[in-house]
């Protein structure tokens, strides 16, 4: 076993906020292709990886705002109304203001800091301030502390030992399913 080390959410990835194309616009989201992400498509949501949202937005629409395109395999982390939905960017995608999602860098393994977000869930929402809804700020999402393996191999190693747990399951989920329906 490796030496952990005790760092913050800023160490292991960058912290990108998202941003909401004005919807008074039809150009920002007719016939848009680019996937934009909102909490509403994860409330209820019970896998890890998400491809889209209920809408797309165009290029003009992720021009007109402060939205930044995420490569695949970027752990998306709503930051208010409500904190903590969690899922991995199946693809690039772009979320609205109510995430602080983390591009994992070349040191951090990306499912493990999945994992890592989803354990320290409810620790980070009861860092939300607000008056009228709780939200976690980007300054306290990148200074969050945590303890990670220094070595990416190990954070693959615990990581796949989880990933096969949830896929277990998902799959069991699946029948369950299926047999109801």
């Amino acid at each position: 076993m490796s030496n952990w080390r005790n760092c913050t959410i800023n160490d292991l990835g960058t912290v990108v906020g998202g941003a909401t194309p004005s919807t008074k616009r039809a150009e920002n989201y007719d016939g848009g292709t680019i996937a934009w992400i909102t909490p509403k498509d994860l409330a209820g949501f019970t896998g890890r990886f998400i491809s889209r949202g209920e809408r797309n937005i165009t290029e003009q629409g992720l021009k007109s705002c402060s939205a930044q395109l995420m490569p695949a395999h970027s752990i998306l982390f709503s930051s208010r109304a409500p904190i903590g939905y969690i899922a991995i960017a199946e693809n690039e995608v772009c979320t609205n203001q109510g995430f602080k999602s983390v591009v994992p860098n070349e040191n951090t393994d990306y499912m493990f800091l999945y994992y890592l977000l989803k354990y320290n869930k409810n620790r980070i929402e009861g860092l939300g301030s607000g008056t009228t809804f709780k939200e976690v700020s980007g300054s306290t999402m990148r200074g969050i502390e945590v303890s990670v393996p220094e070595a990416v191999e190990e954070q693959r190693c615990i990581a796949s030992v989880l990933s096969a747990l949830d896929d277990k399951i998902e799959k069991n989920t699946a029948i369950n399913e299926n047999l109801a329906a």
